[in-house]
């Protein structure tokens, strides 16, 4: 725990309604948090997804805005209830609960913590997001849909964006250089994040059919939780 940690519980207590309320949250996280903050390095990295999208939108480049930008909003809302769910003692993913913990082990390296956290996000929260986006606009997540076309033309700007957090987060958290070889360079050659979101639009469209049986719903959710906790426990392995 860090002492600021009641100041981010506060600034995440409120579910945003905009993508420029998510940025601000972000940009007040980021504000807070020290260096030596695991987590500020995932919210570096969510933060510059997070403005690509809100440019995208501002500049025409999606077929059905309005969905886009709601999908952006609650698939937020979901880092920042897992955080704020942590902070206060609550209920949290087991997925987030695993890099929570973490935060301040200094032999974790930036870029572990920012890869941990796009886990969490894309393989545990992205299918519940899509599911209420769709819930809440009355349609099915299909393949084919100019929703789905939406959704897969963000796959290139992240993978940019990624890489280039491959190259900036390169360091441990306060900054030291890192072994010119070890168990992470293994994991930056394998990750990508276009099949994890494929996958993830697959259990939404799973969910959405198990949505009037909220009992293997919610067991289905609670394997993809375990199988993404166990991810990170590795992806967040210190580095030596």
């Amino acid at each position: 725990m860090f002492p600021y940690d009641p100041q981010l519980a506060v600034a995440t207590q409120q579910p945003p309604q905009s993508i420029a309320e998510v940025l601000q949250v972000m940009q007040t996280i980021d504000a807070t948090c020290v260096d030596g903050d695991g987590m500020k390095w995932f919210n570096w990295l969510y933060s510059q997804v997070t403005q690509t999208v809100a440019n995208m939108v501002a500049a025409g480049e999606f077929k059905d805005p309005a969905w886009l930008s709601a999908l952006d909003v609650n698939f937020a809302k979901r880092f920042f209830s897992a955080l704020n769910a942590y902070l206060t003692g609550a209920n949290c993913p087991g997925a987030w609960g695993a890099l929570f913990a973490v935060r301040a082990n200094i032999r974790i390296a930036r870029i572990q913590f920012a890869l941990a956290g796009i886990n969490a996000h894309i393989n545990y929260d992205l299918p519940s997001a899509i599911l209420a986006t769709c819930t809440a606009a009355n349609m099915e997540p299909q393949h084919g849909t100019p929703e789905y076309d939406d959704y897969t033309g963000l796959n290139a700007p992240l993978d940019n964006l990624i890489d280039i957090a491959k190259r900036t987060l390169h360091v441990r958290l306060l900054g030291d250089p890192l072994p010119p070889v070890s168990h992470l360079e293994d994991i930056l050659a394998a990750w990508g994040t276009s099949a994890a979101r494929e996958q993830a639009w697959n259990h939404a469209q799973a969910l959405w059919h198990l949505r009037d049986v909220p009992l293997i719903a919610d067991g289905y959710l609670d394997g993809l939780d375990g199988l993404t906790t166990f991810g990170n426990k590795a992806l967040l392995t210190p580095v030596p």
